[in-house]
C-alpha cells in the first residue's frame, strides 16, 4: 500500500526544566509523522528521541525523511538506517502497525517527583492524591545528602509506599554500592540505572550489584533500542527492564521476546507529546506479563498544555489513552 507522507519537527518548551543527573531539560524535540491511504484516512507517529542517551537526534530524523519524498509504502523500513529506532516507531505507528488488542482496562501510575528537597513538598502531595509508588531523581546532588533526605521522603509517605530510585547513572561503583546498601531496609522497590551505560566495565558492574544486593536494579539508559533489550536477555539480566516504547524500532518484536523470557517490565514514558504517549501505552496496555506501575505520571508537562498526555493521576484507564486526539496534535503544529 501506497501512503502520502509529511512530518513536522516540533519544539515545545517544559512547564519547568526536567532535572536529571546530566542536567537540566528544558524543551522537547521531535517529530511528528503523517501517513494518509489511498482511502483518505490518516495514521500519526511520533519521534521523540531523547538527547544525551545514545539515541538518534531529531536532527537525524529530520533529516531522513526529508529524503522520502511525499509517498512512502512498505518498503520504506527498509531504508531507515537501523540506529532511528524512534522513527522507525513513528512510521510504524503512522502506517498501521499498533500494538495488539488491549489485556487491561487500567493501569497503575507512578508519581514522578523532582531532584532534591521540593521532593519532600511534593511527595505528601502525590500522596494525597492517591499515588502509592514514587519515583525520585538522585544522584544530581551529594549522595550523603540525598541519602539523609531518602528517610524523611520515606517519613511523610503513607505506609506501604514504595520508591524508585531514579540515578540516571550518575553513581560510579562505590556510590552504588552504598546507595544499594543503604536502600535493602528500606521500600524501595528498585534502584534505576545506578551506573552510567557507557563508562568502563558499565556491563559487568550492573550485573554484579544484581548478584550481591537484595534490592532490584533496573535498566534504563543501558537500553538505547532493540538490539540492547536482546543482549540483556541474552545475558540472563534478573532485574527490570525500563521499556520506553517510543525508543523502539520493533515494539512488538521487542515485548514479544520479553514476554517469552518473564521478564519483569516497567513501561516508562519518554516525555513525549500525548501523540506518542498514546502509541505508548497502548502498548503497555497489551503487555500479557505482569503489570508494575507505569512510569507515565509525568503530565502537566509541557507549556501549551494540549501538547500533554493523559492527566497524571494515581491510574491511568484505556479510555483516557483513546481519548487522545492525533490529528489535533498534528494540527497544533501548524
Amino acid at each position: 500500500m501506497e501512503y502520502s507522507f509529511a512530518h513536522r519537527r516540533y519544539s515545545l518548551p517544559f512547564r519547568m526544566p526536567v532535572r536529571t543527573a546530566a542536567g537540566d531539560w528544558e524543551s522537547r524535540e521531535g517529530l511528528y509523522i503523517r501517513a494518509v491511504r489511498p482511502d483518505g484516512s490518516a495514521g500519526y507517529g511520533e519521534a521523540a528521541p531523547i538527547p544525551g542517551a545514545g539515541t538518534e537526534s531529531a536532527d537525524d530524523g529530520d533529516a531522513f525523511c526529508r529524503t522520502l519524498g511525499d509517498r512512502v509504502d512498505g518498503q520504506v523500513f527498509a531504508r531507515v538506517p537501523a540506529n532511528l529506532c524512534s522513527l522507525r516507531n513513528a512510521l510504524s505507528c503512522a502506517m498501521g502497525n499498533a500494538a495488539g488488542p488491549p489485556r487491561h482496562r487500567s493501569l497503575g501510575v507512578a508519581a514522578l517527583l523532582p531532584a532534591g528537597r521540593a521532593a519532600l513538598v511534593q511527595a505528601p502531595q502525590r500522596a494525597e492524591a492517591g499515588f502509592r509508588v514514587f519515583k525520585w531523581k538522585v544522584g544530581v546532588g551529594h549522595a550523603d545528602d540525598e541519602m539523609a533526605m531518602l528517610d524523611d521522603l520515606i517519613g511523610g509517605l503513607p505506609g506501604g509506599s514504595r520508591i524508585r530510585l531514579d540515578a540516571n547513572g550518575a553513581w560510579n561503583l562505590r556510590t552504588a554500592e552504598r546507595w544499594l546498601s543503604c536502600s535493602a531496609d528500606r521500600p524501595v522497590e528498585f534502584v534505576e540505572q545506578p551506573v552510567a551505560p557507557g563508562s568502563r566495565g558499565a556491563s559487568d558492574h550492573l550485573l554484579g550489584l544484581s548478584a550481591d544486593y537484595p534490592v532490584p536494579i533496573a535498566l534504563d539508559e543501558s537500553i538505547r533500542g532493540d538490539a540492547d533489550v536482546g543482549r540483556w536477555l541474552d545475558a540472563g539480566w534478573p532485574g527490570y527492564f525500563v521499556i520506553k516504547p517510543a525508543q523502539l524500532g520493533d515494539v512488538q518484536g521487542v515485548l514479544g521476546r520479553l514476554a517469552k523470557a518473564r521478564a519483569r517490565v516497567v513501561f516508562s514514558s519518554s516525555l513525549e507529546t500525548g501523540m506518542g504517549a498514546q502509541a505508548a501505552l497502548r502498548a503497555a496496555f497489551a503487555w500479557p506479563g505482569p503489570t508494575s506501575a507505569l512510569g507515565f505520571g509525568v503530565w502537566p508537562l509541557f507549556q501549551d498544555p494540549a501538547f500533554d498526555g493523559p492527566a497524571s493521576g494515581p491510574f491511568i484507564r484505556i479510555e483516557d489513552v483513546d481519548r487522545i486526539d492525533p490529528e489535533a496534535l498534528w494540527n497544533a503544529l501548524n
